[in-house]
């Protein structure tokens, strides 16, 4: 089915102010969500939502709260997100760390015990529109590991992304990189199993550390609850011991640096997710001159995008450009969610108090 974004985000907020969020932040986090799905990114938006129900009934997600500052030197902000919305208090911590930066230039801020922070490009859009550049490392603690080192054959970290981004200029969109350091996240095995689909090669293992093409093979982190999932599997990393290498970084950057931990199996795993994020803010005048700068963004980028391409059909794009095509055309067409996930969405409601019948009326 396809569904228009206002729509969604209207059944989204109102399921999460049942859930106890205020109208402020469920704006926010149904916001966020619906612009993932926006940007083609469905592993991150709505169908997030059945998860965080789950969440917040066992009591490992508080709706409402605020990053509290646990350290501040200078150009250092360190938060603490107490397992609110990752949305919202990702959002104001960001805010911060992007005023502090207007003056000084330059700002490290870390952000630990967050609950999922979602689609990590939206806090490197969140520096673009301020003019700044921006790099973020994150790593995810409280969960299972999903992902094989390269080698290995079984899971010992997450999905693990990292996000860098570049203003745009009057002729050149923002360049924004925004990627796991896994092949794929989490949510396109979700995906593919909510829509009877196999997986490409090379993307998953079974648990025998063999290729395989069935997402089932991540069901066990997913539906933990269903006695028919097979063995458990895992993800494999992107570019092999390049994405190895990058997601370890995640752990020592977005863990250990904000003082959130790692996913080392010393720290507690409760089959939720908590995020801890790294991340550089720089305010690029107190660099160098603005003109000169946007000048080089034009020519380096259309440098690139003017090399022939190996397929005609499939011209040259820019970090971002994909983004912005899926964005342009799911405005016009509408968002598709399968049935599996609207089931789930609708079954959320109701868990929280939203009869199928009001959410039907908001679509």
């Amino acid at each position: 089915m396809l569904v228009q974004a206002e729509s969604l985000k209207r059944i989204v907020s109102a399921i999460l102010e049942k859930g106890g969020s205020s109208n402020n932040e469920s704006q926010v986090v149904a916001d966020h969500l619906v612009r993932a799905n926006l940007a083609g990114h469905d592993s991150h938006g709505v169908g997030m939502l059945p998860f965080y129900v789950k969440m917040l009934k066992s009591e490992l997600l508080f709706p409402n709260q605020e990053p509290q500052m646990e350290k501040t030197n200078g150009s250092i902000m360190m938060f603490d997100g107490k397992r609110g919305y990752g949305q919202a208090v990702g959002k104001m911590a960001m805010e911060q760390a992007i005023e502090k930066c207007r003056e000084t230039g330059l700002v490290l801020m870390t952000l630990r015990n967050s609950h999922h922070l979602g689609r990590i490009g939206t806090y490197g859009e969140q520096s673009i529109e301020a003019g700044m550049v921006s790099m973020h490392f994150v790593n995810v603690t409280d969960h299972f590991p999903l992902v094989a080192p390269y080698r290995g054959s079984d899971a010992r970290f997450s999905t693990n992304p990292i996000c860098l981004a570049m203003p745009g200029t009057k002729k050149q969109s923002p360049v924004l990189l925004d990627m796991a350091t896994s092949r794929i996240a989490l949510g396109k095995a979700r995906v593919a199993i909510n829509k009877n689909e196999t997986l490409e090669d090379g993307l998953v293992l079974d648990h025998k550390g063999q290729p395989s093409n069935n997402p089932g093979v991540m069901a066990g982190y997913l539906y933990p609850e269903k006695e028919d999932n097979p063995p458990l599997g895992a993800l494999t990393p992107l570019g092999e011991y390049k994405g190895y290498g990058l997601a370890l970084f995640c752990e020592l950057f977005g863990g250990v640096l904000s003082g959130g931990g790692t996913i080392q199996p010393g720290n507690i795993r409760r089959d939720s997710i908590i995020n801890n994020m790294f991340t550089l803010l720089i305010n690029p005048v107190k660099l160098v001159d603005i003109p000169w700068m946007q000048h080089e963004i034009e020519e380096i980028t259309s440098f690139c995008k003017k090399s022939p391409p190996a397929d005609p059909e499939e011209p040259v794009l820019i970090a971002g450009d994909p983004e912005r095509l899926k964005e342009q055309e799911r405005k016009e067409n509408g968002i598709p969610v399968d049935k599996t996930t609207w089931e789930q969405i609708l079954e959320g409601g109701e868990t929280l108090g939203l009869s199928r019948i009001e959410i039907e009326k908001m679509n």
